[in-house]
């Protein structure tokens, strides 16, 4: 009995003593669990018909035809997840996670049946911090760039990437706000190089950078805000080589991610930057800007946002001259600038406003390189069919983001926004003209009939001064509940492209066509 008794006497204390180590560990998780965990999200689910190309066939001057066979109706899903770990006020993290797009039926985009595609992206991921007892925050890592813009979004730079971002806020009217972003770097594999008749060299990752640093001026006042702002770029010869495809034209001479570092005509020789005819090895870029907002007299609001960019010559290269019957020499120099305004009246059943705006375009002579403004990653939003308005988000095969640049354009359209005459339901009504500020004389060195809107380097339609588009667009939005909205989207786009100016291309004969689309989204956010 004793023998038992001592057992027992040490099985409780053992016990005790786990209880007491459980009870600490327990206190430590305690302890973390002072991290705040908050989750938010975006989900849409859209289905829609239409065809967002200008041309249905083509005759190029080889006799080669090509005819639009792409889909006309599609069905397809986006999810945004975002995670912040807040500690607190002055230390969180964030990652931001998206799914898709994935169109159904899709295998690579896990649409297909089974459902088992890879389609996880990390779209931020970063940390934000503040330096103690000082007003400084510092955001560290992948995330959100856009550079101070009113008036139909940025002209010049609008995406995710990675940066280091400080702010510092002076007083309740001035602020200072700098970054250094890194988009482009150690994505070029190899290059040869004959150091000798019996000796190559070969570089991997050399030379391949490219590095932007801003510095903005936020500036608040009764009734007026105003931000100028200046960015500084450098770029090595190699930065845009052997990124992966999706980031080129078909003929892999010109980058669409970074669209406006180079005039994007039919390259014939090597890519800008990669073998021109110079021994210069980086390049500068320079960008400055002043988005103005006035509210000085309610209900009228007032935008303007003046926009200038410059890309330093990399070196000449061959640009063919209708499809190969002559070539010319041509700069990779890029320098413009970009105007634009919105005036809006606010009123009880709606706002009705005017927008416009205009760029520079090409002059036709392609030795002194390009006069449309450069750009990184602008994102046009004055209009959802050729820009990026509304949803920025289309279930159809071209149904948006035509164009993330004004470059080389003009407009002018009316709108009237957020009409609403049934408690929860709006509509947006716009209706716009775009067109061409580049002289039609350039039509000659597109190399294909596509290239006359996608393949000129990601700017959008490159329209001349003799083209033009029509585009409507009839927005209607339900919030079926706080959080759930339906969205349905009608849009129709009159081609207006000038036969008698793009017959002089080599290319040989085409059957324009006019674009429409018609989707219904469903978007459930927390």
């Amino acid at each position: 009995m004793r023998k038992e008794g001592t057992l027992l006497a040490r099985f409780k204390k053992r016990c005790m003593v786990t209880m007491l180590a459980a009870a600490m560990l327990l206190g430590a998780a305690g302890n973390a669990s002072a991290i705040d965990f908050k989750a938010s999200g975006e989900w849409l689910v859209g289905f829609g018909v239409g065809d967002g190309n200008l041309f249905s066939r083509s005759i190029d001057g080889n006799g080669e035809k090509s005819k639009n066979r792409d889909d006309k109706f599609g069905a397809s899903q986006r999810v945004k997840l975002q995670l912040d770990a807040v500690a607190s006020e002055y230390l969180s993290g964030t990652v931001f996670f998206e799914i898709g797009d994935q169109n159904w039926g899709n295998a690579g985009e896990g649409a297909a049946l089974g459902a088992d595609g890879k389609v996880v992206e990390v779209k931020n991921a970063y940390i934000d911090w503040a330096v103690p007892d000082t007003a400084l925050k510092l955001r560290m890592g992948l995330q959100g760039i856009a550079l101070p813009n009113v008036a139909g979004g940025s002209s010049v730079l609008d995406g995710d990437g990675a940066a280091v971002v400080a702010s510092y806020q002076f007083n309740d009217n001035v602020g200072l706000t700098a970054f250094w972003m890194r988009p482009v770097n150690d994505n070029f594999n190899t290059e040869e190089t004959t150091t000798s008749p019996n000796s190559r060299s070969f570089h991997t990752n050399w030379l391949d950078n490219m590095d932007l640093f801003a510095l903005t001026l936020p500036l608040t006042f009764d009734g007026i805000e105003a931000t100028p702002w200046v960015m500084y770029g450098i770029q090595g010869k190699n930065a845009l080589r052997d990124l992966d495809e999706t980031w080129e034209t078909q003929d892999g001479a010109l980058l669409a991610t970074v669209p406006g570092g180079y005039p994007g005509l039919a390259y014939t020789n090597g890519r800008p930057g990669g073998e021109p005819s110079t021994k210069k090895v980086w390049g500068s870029m320079f960008w400055a800007g002043l988005p103005v907002a006035l509210s000085l007299w309610d209900p009228i609001n007032i935008e303007f946002d003046i926009n200038y960019g410059y890309v330093e010559k990399m070196g000449r290269y061959d640009v063919d001259v209708r499809g190969g019957l002559d070539r010319k020499r041509a700069s990779t120099q890029r320098e413009g600038w970009i105007a634009k305004a919105l005036i809006e009246y606010k009123m009880d059943w709606g706002v009705p406003g005017i927008f416009g705006w205009y760029g520079s375009g090409d002059d036709g002579n392609v030795k002194n390189g390009s006069e449309r403004m450069p750009s990184i990653a602008g994102a046009a939003n004055f209009t959802p069919f050729i820009g990026d308005g509304n949803l920025a988000w289309s279930p159809i095969a071209n149904g948006c983001d035509w164009s993330m640049s004004y470059a080389g354009s003009w407009g002018i359209g009316v709108q009237v926004r957020d009409m609403s005459f049934v408690e929860d339901l709006s509509h947006t009504f716009i209706a716009s003209y775009r067109g061409g500020t580049n002289s039609p004389s350039m039509v000659k060195y597109m190399d294909n009939a596509t290239s006359w809107w996608d393949g000129i380097g990601g700017d959008g339609p490159y329209l001349t001064t003799n083209d033009g588009l029509m585009e409507f667009n009839l927005i209607n939005n339900y919030k079926m509940y706080e959080n759930f909205d339906v969205n349905l989207e009608l849009g129709y786009v009159i081609n207006m492209m000038d036969n008698d100016t793009w017959k002089r291309s080599w290319f040989g004969s085409y059957k324009k066509q006019d674009a429409y689309k018609a989707q219904l989204v469903f978007a459930y956010s927390f």
